[in-house]
Order: structure tokens, then C-alpha cells, then sequence
């Protein structure tokens, strides 16, 4: 997707006031309005102030907007714009849909209307419900784990005005939780006249060193040596639960799946892990180590290549 400079469409600064902003959308879309402008470009032009007007205009939004920097990262191709890992933790973004409906860009349909949720404002008593993002690791996936999140919220003055509030919340990971899934803090939510809606935060991984999380499942790379691999035995491999004893089998190849039952993330049923096998060749780095490979090249003779003809 192609990456959007707001302040750059409405031509104002980004410490541009909100009364600024209102004030360069009002006159942009008088300007480019196509029932005012024949233009060629009128007609999209009036679409990226509305746009931007739709991001600028509200302070949460424009709060995680600005949390992407500037302009796109180095090394991005132009309509390729990835935003960076974790942009949007500590923001919540309130359920409803822009007010003029229109279609935006792809841009702000992934930035913002997918993570909005479905609508369902415009609920003076009860407050909408807020939609955030948390990061944890699998270890505290596996465990279950007590966190606290930062995140920054609008909040309504007594003079109708909307500033940016951190605040810190007490979030209870339970034990098993998958990436995707989301956790409802009940009342955490935008305050309403009578009750605040509920926040959900929708669950990330960490990336981790040695486990890929799938589902329930988690995967990982296990290194072997050539006679572990050759003769069969006991290897002691990790899993979030603690060291366990895989039993390799005799002959076992490269890439290899072993399968522990179980020892995945917990529940009904619980998650497995899948190991694939690596063998690593040690390194040849003495005479006697030398003499070793040749000796089994000698005694050994064996062709990995025949099916190919080599």
C-alpha cells in the first residue's frame, strides 16, 4: 500500500493546531469539490483531504498516525509500505466508521477502519468499546501471566475539548491464549454517561529465538549431530514448559518432523510441538578429526546424489 502524508494534503505543519487543520480542510475541499472543480484531479484530490481530514480531525488516530515518523522507512518500495512493528501499542481506537463513508485508501482501511472493529457508536450512556494491541511472549502465552499496559485514550473535558490521557491498566493473560485472539476488559473502554464500554486487546507474539507459534501448535528448528542422526538416541531439547527428553530415531533425515503431544500451548485439546530435525556437521578443525572423515569416507562409501545421476 502506498503511504500517506496527511499534513502534506491538508498543507499544514504537524504541530498544526486542530482549529488550523478544520480551517485548511474547510478551504481544500471548497477548493477541489467537483461540483466546483472540473479539474482532472479534482475529484481525487478532494478525496485525500477528506482523508486526511477524517485521521487529522481526531485525536487518537492522529496520536498513532503520528507514531509512524515521518515518512516511510528507507529501503521500502513506493506502494509497499509496511508500518513498523508494534506502531500502534499503547493507542486505542474507538468502534465507528468515518463520517462521510466514503472508500479511503488502503492506507487507512489497514491502519485504521480494520482495527476499529464494527460500528456501533453514537451511544451517549453507554461508551463505545476501544480496540488495542498487546505484545507478549510465548512464555507468558504458556504460563498465563499478570501485565501492565500503558495505553493513551482520548478523554472528554468538562469543556467539551479531547486531549490524550495515559493511563495504566492491570491485564490478566490467561494460560493458552493464541496470537489473534482478544482479551475484554470490561468497563475499560470510552466512558459514557452512565457506563464505559468495554476495551479488547488483541494479542501479539514477540518474535522468540527459538519457537514459531501456529495455532495451538509451536514449531522449531532442533540441531542434531551426524551419529545422533546415524545411530539413533536421546536428545534434551527446550519447550516453554522446561527441558523434556526426545528420543531420535536411528536413520533420521534432515528436515524430519518429530511430533511431542501435548507440550504445546494448553487446552482442550492442548497445542503439540513440532520439532524438525537439522544435522549439523561438526567442524574439521584437527588432524585427528581429519583423519576421522577420511577413514569413514573410506569405509563408508556412499553416494547422496545417486538419484540425480551424480
Amino acid at each position: 500500500m502506498e503511504y500517506k502524508d496527511y499534513y502534506k494534503a491538508l498543507g499544514v505543519g504537524r504541530d498544526a493546531s486542530d482549529d488550523e487543520i478544520k480551517k485548511a480542510f474547510r478551504k481544500l475541499a471548497r477548493k477541489y469539490h467537483p461540483d466546483i472543480n472540473p479539474g482532472t484531479d479534482a475529484e481525487a484530490k478532494f478525496k485525500d483531504v477528506n482523508e486526511a481530514y477524517e485521521v487529522l480531525k481526531d485525536s487518537e488516530r492522529r496520536a498513532a498516525y503520528d507514531q509512524l515518523g515521518k515518512e516511510p522507512p528507507r529501503g521500502q518500495q513506493q506502494g509497499q509500505y509496511q508500518p513498523p512493528p508494534g506502531w500502534d501499542e499503547g493507542f486505542s481506537f474507538s468502534e465507528g466508521e468515518p463520517q462521510s463513508g466514503e472508500d479511503f485508501s488502503d492506507f487507512f482501511e489497514t491502519l485504521f477502519r480494520q482495527r476499529a472493529g464494527p460500528s456501533g457508536g453514537g451511544h451517549f450512556a453507554q461508551g463505545a468499546d476501544s480496540h488495542a494491541r498487546i505484545e507478549i511472549t510465548i512464555e507468558d502465552a504458556y504460563r498465563g501471566a499478570e501485565r501492565t499496559l500503558s495505553l493513551r485514550s482520548p478523554v472528554v473535558g468538562p469543556n467539551g475539548s479531547v486531549t490524550m490521557q495515559d493511563r495504566k491498566i492491570a491485564v490478566h493473560i490467561p494460560k493458552g491464549v493464541a496470537e489473534g485472539q482478544h482479551i475484554r476488559l470490561a468497563g475499560q473502554g470510552t466512558p459514557g454517561a452512565k457506563s464505559a464500554g468495554d476495551l479488547f486487546l488483541e494479542v501479539s507474539f514477540a518474535a522468540h529465538p527459538i519457537f514459531r507459534a501456529d495455532g495451538k501448535d509451536l514449531y522449531l528448528d532442533l540441531p542434531i549431530t551426524p551419529w545422533e542422526a546415524a545411530l539413533g538416541g536421546h536428545v534434551v531439547m527446550p519447550t516453554p514448559g522446561g527441558k523434556v527428553d526426545l528420543r531420535i530415531p536411528k536413520n533420521a533425515r534432515s528436515g524430519q518432523k518429530m511430533r511431542l503431544k501435548g507440550k504445546g500451548f494448553p487446552g482442550t485439546p492442548a497445542g503439540d510441538i513440532y520439532a524438525t530435525l537439522s544435522i549439523v556437521n561438526p567442524k574439521v578443525d584437527t588432524d585427528e578429526a581429519q583423519a576421522f572423515f577420511e577413514q569413514m569416507a573410506e569405509k563408508m562409501p556412499f553416494n547422496p546424489r545417486a538419484k540425480l545421476g551424480g
